[in-house]
């Protein structure tokens, strides 16, 4: 018999911008547990994929919605796929700051605010809690009413956080400028290479990398071939 442990959750992207929207959908085939349903480029095309895949009898589960499409807001999106009545919960991921928008998109039903840039860490935190939220509401008991113990624990995994934090010295933004170069990179880097496209010290682009190697978003292999002592190249998982 399947649990809802067992259910892979299906997870729409909506980001106009390409290679980002590409990006996301390899963060979500990482995860465990999650698959890609679609990946939409305006606010009109994911509104159509959404009903579709609602009536084809394959619902998306999770929505990640970016907030400034080039056709339309993501609250304006947010709040027609919620009169649907599909089911499906949406996290924002947006370098959106503003306090206003914030709360509009909490008020209009968004659970969960993920800020550009982010780490496959913080991006992986999102994704495991949703499916948290979503087991605690659905798996507490039969029929359609909720105890106050399955409430309470939902929302307790909406606010949780991961016990994987950076180490000490590491910040977030860099982090995420260095993944970005490995991972849109043609071919394996160099710290030096990495260090030269973002105008930072090789040392500290080397922390970061070993950071990545160790937390198994990157492999680190010798580069052959380089006279005197031996580089190492670094390339994304």
């Amino acid at each position: 018999m399947m649990t809802g442990n067992d259910v892979e959750l299906r997870v729409l992207i909506v980001e106009d911008d390409p290679m980002t929207a590409e990006a996301h959908g390899d963060y979500v085939r990482k995860v465990p547990g999650f698959t890609v349903a679609a990946i939409c480029l305006s606010g009109h095309e994911a509104l159509a994929r959404y009903d579709a895949l609602a009536d084809a009898g394959t619902p998306v589960d999770i929505v990640l919605l970016d907030m400034n499409l080039t056709d339309s807001h993501g609250l304006d999106v947010a709040k027609r796929m919620n009169t649907r009545g599909h089911g499906a919960d949406i996290i924002a991921i947006t370098a959106v700051r503003h306090l206003q928008i914030i709360r509009s998109a909490i008020s209009t039903g968004i659970t969960q605010y993920l800020i550009k840039p982010f780490t496959f860490a913080a991006f992986r935190e999102k994704l495991e809690n949703q499916r948290a939220f979503r087991l605690n509401l659905t798996g507490a008991g039969a029929g359609s009413l909720a105890t106050q113990a399955s409430v309470d624990n939902a929302l307790s995994a909406l606010r949780s956080v991961s016990s994987e934090r950076l180490p000490k010295g590491l910040i977030e933004e860099t982090l995420a400028a260095i993944s970005g170069v490995v991972r849109d990179a043609d071919s394996a880097v160099s710290a030096t290479e990495v260090a030269t496209a973002l105008d930072l010290s090789r040392v500290t682009v080397r922390r970061y990398l070993e950071h990545l190697v160790k937390t198994k978003q990157a492999v680190k292999q010798p580069r052959h071939g380089t006279p005197g002592r031996p580089e190492y190249e670094y390339r994304w998982v």
